[in-house]
């Protein structure tokens, strides 16, 4: 497969969720607040979001990571911006955003990002997704010459209870966790491959809004895809930024849709934008309680 830098286009492998555990035949990793993408270093430097997007312009600070590594290869892992020594999702969410060249370069210096790789599925003009984890792990050491822009994910063995009680004592997202003889598998979802949440996050779409008497919004409504059909799952109004709002506030008046309930005083669109929302827990109904809207998602999209 020589052609991987020149069509892009893979899929990174997906998670499934779990409690703590321990077990031997496990490692376990931070799970980051950040972007997932796929790193293609070569004669220069590629970065690819889920939705196979080109990332680089946007974080103009990255475009020297392939000078950090060994050999040509593509690299999996997760763009962080980090606030007060943790990632900050919300920051690195207003980088997303941006599409000024001015702004984007000011800010690639006053909140800069951070790459950090936690998997190597292709060197040196193949790809080594069949290889064990633990075997990919020692080639990426190998591999990358860490740098204040590029880092590798450290891990533990076994023992994944403790770890995920020091995440969320740390306020963290919490942890993942893997099979150390696990394949890597190109756009699937595995049972061999855990995220461990300390904190409850979701993704939903955006399927309508309400709005203040000046016309600003009040509340986001959210949904999820169930079946050929939507849930509704109530509504958030903590956390929205100005940014946000504004990006939201011009695809529902260009993207109107039937209503999803019966809200009088409700703005309804076609449920396409994709959002983050944090949450104390869901309803009965399926409603968040105390929900804190994080950000858009632009690597993701409506399935």
């Amino acid at each position: 497969m020589n052609d991987v830098f020149t069509k892009k286009g893979l899929e990174p492998m997906l998670l499934h969720e779990s409690k703590p555990f321990n077990d031997p035949d496990y490692i376990f990793e931070l799970k980051l607040d950040g972007i997932r993408c796929l790193a293609y270093l070569s004669n220069e430097t590629s970065l690819r979001n889920k939705r196979d997007k080109e990332l680089i312009d946007i974080y103009p600070e990255l475009k020297s990571l392939h000078k950090r590594v060994k050999d040509k290869c593509i690299l999996d892992g997760e763009l962080v911006c980090m606030v007060e020594g943790k990632p900050d999702f919300y920051s690195l969410q207003k980088r997303a955003m941006l599409s000024d060249k001015l702004k984007i370069k000011l800010a690639s210096k006053f909140t800069p990002v951070q790459f950090v790789a936690y998997d190597i599925i292709y060197l040196k003009d193949k790809l080594i997704c069949d290889l064990l984890l633990l075997e990919r792990k020692k080639i990426l050491e190998k591999t990358v010459k860490e740098c204040d822009f590029m880092s590798i994910s450290r891990y533990f063995e076994e023992k994944g209870v403790n770890f995920f009680e020091i995440a969320k004592n740390q306020g963290l997202e919490g942890i993942v966790a893997k099979v150390k003889d696990s394949t890597y598998q190109l756009g699937k979802r595995s049972y061999d491959w855990l995220k461990i949440k300390a904190l409850n996050d979701d993704d939903f779409y955006i399927c309508g809004v309400k709005l203040k008497d000046d016309g600003t919004i009040k509340d986001i409504l959210l949904c999820t895809k169930i079946g050929k059909g939507y849930k509704y799952n109530g509504s958030v109004a903590m956390g929205i930024s100005k940014t946000d709002a504004r990006v939201i506030l011009e695809y529902v008046k260009k993207n109107p849709d039937k209503p999803l309930v019966d809200k009088a005083d409700a703005i309804f669109c076609k449920p396409k934008l994709v959002c983050t929302v944090r949450y104390m827990e869901k309803t009965k109904s399926g409603s968040l309680r105390q929900p804190v809207f994080k950000g858009l998602r632009d690597d993701k999209v409506w399935k």
